[in-house]
Parts: C-alpha cells; structure tokens; sequence
C-alpha cells in the first residue's frame, strides 16, 4: 500500500510491476498514515484535512470508494490505530477544540461513531499505538508531551513530558513491557 504528498493512494503485489488498485486519485489531501487492519482485508488512510476512510481490500474494481469516511479532526488525522477487529479504530490528530485523540465505532451510525474523545495535546497529537493486552493508547504531540489512555475506563491514566520537540515515533515491545519515544529533534 502506497500513500502520497499528492493525495493518491495505491495497492500493489510483490509479482506484479502494475497497481492493483487505486484507492485515491491523485488532487486529495495529503496521505498522513496508512494501516492494514490485523486480518488483512481492510486498509485504513489518514489524511492532511481530517479524514479518515477505510477500504475493502479485495475490491474488483479499480477505484473503489471507501465503505466508511469519517471527518475526525477539523484540521488534521495524523495517525490511527485498529482497535479489536477493526470495528472500533482511534485516532490522533489536531482540532479546533483540542478533542485530539477519539476513539471511533464503525459498527453504528456516522452521527453516532464518536464513542469517546479525549482532551489532550496542544497543538495535536501526532502519533498514535495501541497496547492491546492491557487495552490502552499511547499518543504522542507537537510539544513533546506522551499521554496513556485506558480505553476501557475511558480515562486519562498519565501525561508527561518526553522530548522537547513534537513526538515523531512510538513504538511498543511485543510483551507491553516497554514503549520506545521518537521525536523531531
């Protein structure tokens, strides 16, 4: 899966030189973040204007439309993440009334989706990682700050300060011993 500065967002197989798929044309906001759900037939796409719109993967045409677009942020979707088996997806991002990482139900209605938003990261919340064996989000932002969600409980659990400059990385260890913080400087 391929993402650009142009908006376009394409599929290939390791075989084959020509794309499978164009999900995005070319003219689109700016591709931010892309993921495969964990069973492999969905993608997911993260844009510079807010969006967040998720594909079929075995699409027989060749440019299909997305089954689910959702306007996450006003200003930005910077990451996301596929929380259990994609129904329900949480994102990072920058808006006007810093609600900045929000958790999404794809199973219900669009004027409905919104599960939870969580006030955090002036200035936007830049990266996202989901710990799936003790149900929690890890965000990163602009400002250096690292913020850790229960998503069951629904609460803020810690908020620090990491980096001095905007959080570019997150990584997590496969035992969810350790998270690992990178950023701009």
């Amino acid at each position: 899966l391929t993402g650009a500065q142009d908006g376009s967002v394409r599929m290939f197989e390791w075989t084959r030189p020509q794309q499978l798929v164009c999900f995005r044309q070319a003219g689109n906001a700016r591709v931010t973040r892309m993921y495969f759900n964990s069973q492999g037939n969905k993608c997911g796409v993260a844009d510079g204007e807010g969006f967040l719109s998720i594909w079929q993967v075995n699409q027989t045409t060749s440019n299909p439309k997305p089954y689910l677009s959702w306007q996450c942020h006003s200003k930005t979707t910077s990451d996301f993440a596929f929380i259990t088996s994609s129904s329900l997806v949480a994102t990072s991002g920058q808006s006007n009334d810093n609600r900045n990482v929000c958790l999404w139900d794809a199973l219900v209605s669009s004027g409905n989706s919104l599960v939870h938003a969580f006030t955090c990261h002036d200035h936007g919340a830049t990266v996202l990682q989901y710990a799936p064996k003790h149900q929690l989000l890890i965000s990163g932002g602009r400002k250096g700050y690292i913020c850790i969600f229960d998503i069951r409980q629904r609460q803020t659990l810690y908020t620090f300060q990491a980096h001095e400059s905007a959080v570019k990385a997150l990584a997590l260890d496969p035992s969810e011993d350790y998270f690992v913080t990178g950023s701009a400087e």
